[in-house]
């Protein structure tokens, strides 16, 4: 007697647990009835009629996928390999029940696809300086598609542009040619306005021999200041004219 009562209590406990589910705040319940879909519970207490209904958990919590390394051949024909971040969460658990079967399985094979398609119509250049109109591209394309499945993409980082040795070489190579091109244009913009300052200072001076004769002697000034033990500096040639002409004239 004993034995058959345990044995309906232990069934009414395997029935009740089989009824009764509870959903946590973040998840809900795909009901299917008879194998239909009949609507999504939660959360909270739910109750299931155990061989007429099942029901499916959905978790509503943004989940971040990890996309692995894909081999991309930019438009300059640069092999390099990439990986990236997929932020997404679902929207309408029915639709991510009902409209594909896994998933997650599913956003993760579209985000390879797309992260190649999307980087191989860009140059080298542009995948290392934006990133930014990249992620946003790539979040617009996946959120399009994931859109059936009741799949919002809310972001997406590119997270590693991996080259090989030869074209980190080559790279810093360009830098330093173009370092050096830059330091010789700021070298000769410097000569060239130095030449335009001494124009303009020789043609005030010929205007004005005063200011000549001063500069002069402030040379001379400036060369005795030195400690020099022999001072060797030319006449003026304001000097020299009147007496060459009265030799002349002799």
């Amino acid at each position: 007697m004993f034995g058959f009562t345990g044995a309906v209590v232990i069934l009414l406990l395997a029935l009740i647990a089989a009824t009764i589910k509870i959903l946590k705040e973040y998840q809900r319940g795909v009901i299917l009835t008879l194998g239909r879909y009949t609507g999504t519970k939660g959360p909270g207490l739910i109750i299931v009629i155990p061989g007429v209904q099942s029901m499916i958990r959905v978790d509503l919590r943004t989940v971040v996928m990890d996309v692995p390394s894909q081999d991309v051949i930019s438009r300059d024909n640069v092999s390099v390999k990439v990986n990236a971040v997929v932020y997404f969460r679902v929207v309408e658990p029915a639709k991510a029940v009902l409209q594909v079967e896994h998933y997650y399985e599913a956003i993760s094979q579209v985000a390879q696809t797309t992260l190649r398609s999307v980087l191989g119509q860009h140059e080298l250049d542009e995948m290392l300086t934006e990133r930014d109109k990249l992620n946003q591209d790539i979040q617009l394309i996946l959120d399009e598609q994931t859109d059936p499945w009741g799949v919002k993409v809310t972001n997406v980082e590119i997270k590693h542009v991996d080259l090989d040795e030869s074209m980190i070489r080559a790279i810093a190579q360009q830098a330093e040619a173009e370092r050096s091109r830059r330091a010789k244009v700021i070298h000769a913009q410097g000569e060239m306005q130095a030449a335009e300052k001494l124009g303009e200072a020789a043609e005030i001076l010929a205007r004005q021999p005063q200011a000549m004769q001063l500069r002069y002697l402030q040379t001379l000034i400036e060369v005795a200041g030195e400690k020099n033990s022999t001072i060797v500096f030319p006449l003026p040639m304001d000097l020299i004219v009147p007496l060459m002409k009265k030799l002349e004239a002799d």
